[in-house]
């Protein structure tokens, strides 16, 4: 029942956001893609049907177009904010610290952004109200207060956008056990729990889930839509199984979309996502980014 909640929950948040879209249409022309994306393109894993229980087999949602994101008002840095900023919320073990940090460093390179971290903030941020013990025994705060009464309030300079990360873990609605995150994409914030992700995780497992999943989120707060056709970083999920079995890529279209309004260059970004990889032993990563240099390289 709470997953059909959960369901129902997304649902409506996305039917409220086609419905805003509709009326934010421009008109733009539509340029045609740069060798690039048609080279990687290949690589492109096309999503087989959905199992039971999986966030397609329940969200009947479709492809956002290239012609659709770009004549839809959303995110765009300017000279003004150009800044992603990451706002720890807790007391974090040095290894939390360090994934934190390493994060900040991936997320710098995933969207060519100047990316900080932001000094800590204690729990007692959050007041009782905002708070309860879940059904393991373990503390929980509750998203939307962060989003609306935290977050909301901060505004630091030259900022696109701010995604807390919470040691606790997090609950949206007092009928539901909890929730990974949670986001405002039209105020550009966004919380994430880091308490799920490390529960019976490795550091490294640990880390991969943590960059897909503010990756993830970011990029919704930049326009994208959720990838419905091939593999890509930003296909919905259900559970922490099914984060786990998404790629870290994002695909040819998404990433087309993104420089759109970024101009970045996009192999100097393959190149430090490569790199990134490498130094940090996420194998499945850095096969990912060696087969789209591959396939540019022989072109």
């Amino acid at each position: 029942m709470k997953k059909l909640l959960l369901l129902a929950f997304v649902v409506l948040i996305a039917c409220e956001s086609n419905k805003k879209e509709k009326s934010n249409l421009i008109s733009v022309s539509v340029p045609p893609p740069s060798p690039y994306f048609m080279d990687i393109e290949d690589n492109d894993v096309k999503l087989a049907a959905p199992a039971y229980g999986e966030w397609r087999f329940f969200n009947k949602e479709k492809e956002q177009s290239f012609e659709q994101f770009i004549k839809t008002k959303h995110v765009v840095p300017t000279k003004e904010e150009n800044i992603i900023y990451l706002q720890p919320i807790g007391k974090f073990d040095a290894s939390q610290i360090k994934q934190i940090e390493l994060v900040r460093q991936y997320l710098q390179i995933f969207f060519q952004l100047e990316t900080k971290v932001l000094e800590s903030v204690s729990n007692d941020i959050i007041p009782n109200k905002a708070r309860r013990m879940g059904n393991m025994g373990q503390e929980q705060f509750l998203a939307g207060y962060i989003l609306r009464d935290v977050l909301k309030k901060e505004k630091p300079s030259k900022g696109v956008a701010l995604m807390a990360i919470t040691e606790n873990d997090l609950y949206p609605k007092p009928e539901w056990s909890y929730v990974f995150g949670l986001a405002s994409y039209s105020d550009r914030i966004a919380v994430s729990s880091i308490y799920r992700m490390q529960k019976e995780a490795d550091f490294k497992l640990a880390l991969d889930r943590l960059l897909k999943i503010c990756s993830h989120e970011i990029g919704h707060m930049f326009g994208l839509h959720h990838c419905v056709e091939v593999s890509c970083v930003m296909n919905g999920t259900n559970s922490m199984p099914e984060t786990d079995s998404h790629s870290i890529r994002l695909c040819s279209r998404c990433q087309r979309k993104l420089n759109s309004g970024f101009k970045y260059d996009n192999i100097k970004r393959l190149e430090e996502l490569q790199k990134y990889f490498k130094e940090n032993n996420l194998t499945d990563g850095l096969a990912l980014m060696e087969k789209d240099l591959e396939k540019i390289k022989n072109k």
